[in-house]
């Protein structure tokens, strides 16, 4: 984005570009007929996804849930709630043997991602029957994610509480 940014304002005036841009933003609530008399979206995202390249791809679609001015423009503020388990359980751990440098850097930056998540109110839980079963440390989990003794639970809990169930394998 930086070198089309770059790119545009050579030939157009600052201020021609500012306003293209704005005119390509979503339009707002109206873009999404789901959202149609939806007061507040509320969603966990039950998330199994093991590979540590994907994971900061994937998360930005899920910050961009929470953070999209048509969600943030309902009358009430979204709810999100992040569950990992299965292979996920080790792309949140500190331990980070077996991982090539590019892998290291993505996990860096998925770390950077849910400690800024945190930070904005989403709920981050692991479950601790993958954390054994997969043989992780619960001690090296990341601080900023809760961990609950099984994350079905968590979901089936959240599902209960009227959110809508993501799954990301």
């Amino acid at each position: 984005m930086k070198h089309f940014a770059r790119l545009v304002l050579k030939p157009f005036p600052a201020v021609l570009f500012v306003i293209l841009l704005v005119s390509a933003a979503p339009s707002g609530a109206e873009e999404y007929a789901a959202l149609e008399g939806v007061d507040r979206v509320q969603a966990v995202f039950d998330v199994t996804l093991g590979s540590a390249q994907a994971a900061p791809v994937v998360f930005w679609a899920v910050r961009n849930v929470y953070e999209d001015q048509s969600v943030r423009g309902l009358s009430e503020p979204p709810r999100i709630a992040v569950v990992f388990h299965g292979p996920a359980v080790r792309l949140i751990s500190a331990n980070r043997d077996g991982y090539t440098d590019e892998e290291n850097k993505a996990l860096d930056e998925f770390a950077e991602m849910l400690r800024q998540m945190k930070r904005d109110g989403v709920t981050l839980e692991v479950c601790l029957y993958a954390v054994k079963v997969l043989g992780v440390d619960p001690a090296s989990i990341l601080p900023e994610i809760d961990q609950v003794g099984n994350g079905f639970i968590s979901v089936a809990g959240y599902q209960a509480q009227g959110y809508s169930v993501v799954g990301i394998q």
